[in-house]
């Protein structure tokens, strides 16, 4: 597959998630007093990657998150050059879908931002490793075998929708370095100044997820 085919798909598919994910969790709110906003936005984000799964998968495997896309690295199923290229892509995806969202919706709304639960940088650090873990060994399990295949959009989807229904109440959960890069970018404040938290927590949570999920499934 010609890799700038795979590149567009991946920026294609990280626009669509932060332009409908976020875009709804701005629309309809995420507060947990909010019940109905709160599953609609945990819906969408699990929604988006049913619809990119089996859109674009067969074409990039439909990471759309560099956290997945690390994973993959250290699983041998990605090579350094298409990692690169992945990432470049899906974060520019996600500025791009921030930027289109921001017109409809002002930059003011907070454009699904992520925020640190009680400031805390190091509880939130932490819930993201742990979210970002569970999310990326679900994708790695589910994707290990061909039969699961037709399958496999919506366990994906699904995992995504459990994580956030847990993880709004803390971070609005992130799991997605280029996800949670695109709106700070935007919105600026304390948002941009602690994304880092959603960059490299997600990518630590990634790389775990990758090292555990390669022993449990070695015959060794």
């Amino acid at each position: 597959m010609n890799a700038i085919k795979k590149y567009l798909a991946e920026f294609i598919g990280t626009f669509v998630l932060v332009f409908f994910a976020c875009g709804t969790a701005t629309v309809v709110g995420c507060s947990a007093a909010n019940g109905t906003g709160y599953l609609l936005t945990a819906l969408a984000f699990g929604l988006v990657i049913v619809a990119m799964a089996y859109s674009i998968g067969n074409v990039s495997g439909c990471h759309i998150n560099p956290a997945v896309s690390i994973a993959m690295l250290i699983n041998g199923k990605l090579s350094v050059k298409d990692f690169i290229g992945y990432v470049i892509s899906q974060f520019l995806g996600a500025i791009a879908g921030a930027g289109v969202l921001a017109l409809f919706v002002g930059v003011e709304s907070g454009l699904g931002a992520n925020a640190l639960y009680k400031g805390d940088i190091l509880l939130s650090i932490v819930i993201e490793i742990i979210l970002t873990f569970v999310f990326v060994i679900a994708i790695l399990g589910v994707t290990s075998k061909v039969e699961n295949g037709a399958v496999a959009g919506l366990v994906i989807g699904l995992s995504l929708t459990l994580i956030h229904i847990l993880g709004i109440s803390f971070t609005g959960t992130s799991v997605n370095p280029a996800r949670s890069f695109g709106p700070a970018l935007f919105v600026g404040g304390d948002a941009l100044i602690n994304v880092w938290v959603f960059i490299v927590a997600p990518l630590i949570g990634g790389s775990l997820a990758a090292i555990v999920y390669k022993f449990l499934a070695s015959e060794k």
